[in-house]
């Protein structure tokens, strides 16, 4: 008894030694699973059944969402007088942003960093935005191009489990008018219509040379994307075709449309991206909020290769990925990509500077300050607006981080100067679409780079904001 007790008295241990190694790797490896940036390539719950659950937790996730909106901004539909977009669409005014309790826009203009951090005083609206649904993530639509595309092609950009969030008024017009560089003379070249693969040769044969026909078609032609195709791991009711280029990049602008970016792990971490214009791209130099890629070719393919299926090369291979050819197919879709030219700015002269003869004095005190005291020029140079460089704003400054409706607010990091020419026709605004209008991007400005402007003077630099 005491050979045995002594036996156990050495096994027993090492047991529990071995049984709490084996109990601490489970642990990690199912921490492991929980962070991982790979989605489960074998679907075990039936298809129908994911979309009765998902479709029954809509409206939940969708209020949660809503309730931040509406404690974060104000929604309503005030337009400014007289000022609209290219096509007519009014533009909308005012700062947004509530402010917290007891706080005034001058005295946050006032405060340091760290005071605004120490006080908690930073605006709910100036922090990071989630996607409406952030531990999900993926391509979101607004109800109206959805509304168009099914009734031109029949294919519906629906998803079971989420809607869009933002009011229609706070996204730019649509369809937006198309302009080329390579074709001034004619103006609006869309005619009104949104382009697509129904009618894409009818608008721009006889416009366009073969190569660049060829490299729109691509653009506006249907592939596999995460949420949108044939697998049972869609988001969309029918098996489906897919997404275009241009179901985001609207005739070549944008509608607004909302994504995640896929080259950020874990899920909380991931940056919600508002679709970008590609108006312009002929003079960048850096493309992707937040990538620098370094030609609209390399963003091009990254797009088919990476974004579409939230840069999972294994999820793409089951899902269908686009691998287009670099020598033809990706040449082609950027030839024409860089045709895409600003709306005309009948204010500004060759050089990007205001007439004096066309402009108002407010507007004209407003260009003083975005190349004096607001510091805009110093990312944002005339002619086009922007240095071709990225910038980190350091936001994260003036909050402590946070979870936000399961996203992790925290730095932002170096984003991509984006051109200002024709900004008006591009809300809202910031790589994440958390500013809703021109005036909220001043405030947050003015707070993030203490540059202490006056209310008239905010005012006049919005002014010349939509001029440009």
């Amino acid at each position: 008894m005491r050979i045995l007790n002594r036996r156990h008295a050495w096994v027993f241990p090492a047991v529990a030694a071995a049984a709490l190694a084996v109990a601490g790797l489970a642990a990690a490896q199912d921490e492991s699973k929980k962070r991982s940036s790979y989605a489960p390539v074998d679907q075990t719950e039936e298809f129908s059944a994911v979309m009765a659950r998902m479709s029954a937790a809509k409206p939940g996730i969708m209020k949660k969402h809503a309730d931040l909106l509406s404690e974060r901004y104000e929604l309503s539909n005030r337009a400014a007088p007289g000022v609209t977009m290219s096509r007519g669409k009014p533009v909308q005014e005012g700062v947004r942003a509530k402010l917290p309790d007891g706080a005034t826009w001058e005295k946050l203009g006032a405060l340091s960093a760290d005071e605004i951090r120490e006080k908690n005083l930073f605006p709910a609206g100036f922090m990071p935005l989630p996607h409406p649904n952030h531990p999900e993530g993926g391509m979101l639509f607004p109800q109206f191009h959805i509304d168009e595309i099914k009734r031109q092609e029949g294919r519906d950009l629906t998803r079971f489990d989420l809607d869009f969030d933002l009011p229609d008024h706070f996204m730019p017009e649509f369809p937006p008018p198309i302009f080329l560089t390579t074709r001034p003379d004619l103006g609006d070249v869309s005619g009104g219509r949104l382009v697509t693969i129904d009618n894409y040769y009818e608008i721009f044969s006889g416009l366009l040379n073969p190569k660049q026909l060829e490299g729109l078609r691509l653009l506006v032609t249907p592939f596999p994307q995460q949420q949108f195709n044939q697998t049972e791991d869609r988001r969309s009711a029918r098996p489906h075709r897919g997404v275009t280029c241009f179901d985001c990049h609207v005739n070549g602008h944008t509608n607004g449309a909302t994504h995640l970016v896929g080259d950020i792990r874990p899920q909380e971490f991931r940056h919600r991206i508002e679709t970008p214009s590609l108006r312009g791209v002929n003079i960048q130099r850096l493309f992707g909020s937040q990538r620098a890629l370094k030609s609209v070719e390399d963003f091009t393919e990254f797009e088919q290769r990476a974004a579409y299926f939230d840069g999972d090369p294994v999820i793409a291979t089951k899902k269908g990925a686009n691998l287009l050819e670099r020598g033809s197919q990706v040449h082609a879709m950027a030839e024409f990509q860089e045709l895409m030219d600003f709306p005309p700015a009948p204010k500004l002269n060759v050089l990007g500077r205001l007439d004096p003869s066309k402009a108002t004095e407010s507007e004209l005190r407003g260009q003083e300050l975005f190349f004096g005291k607001a510091q805009c020029s110093v990312c944002h140079p005339a002619p086009y607006y922007t240095d071709n460089l990225m910038h980190n704003l350091r936001a994260e400054r003036f909050y402590e981080p946070r979870m936000i409706n399961d996203m992790m607010a925290s730095a932002d990091g170096p984003i991509k100067t984006f051109p200002l020419r024709g900004i008006k026709d591009s809300p809202p605004y910031l790589h994440d679409g958390r500013l809703l209008t021109l005036d909220d991007t001043v405030e947050f400005f003015n707070i993030v780079l203490g540059v202490r402007l006056t209310q008239a003077e905010k005012k006049d630099l919005v002014a010349f904001l939509r001029c440009l």
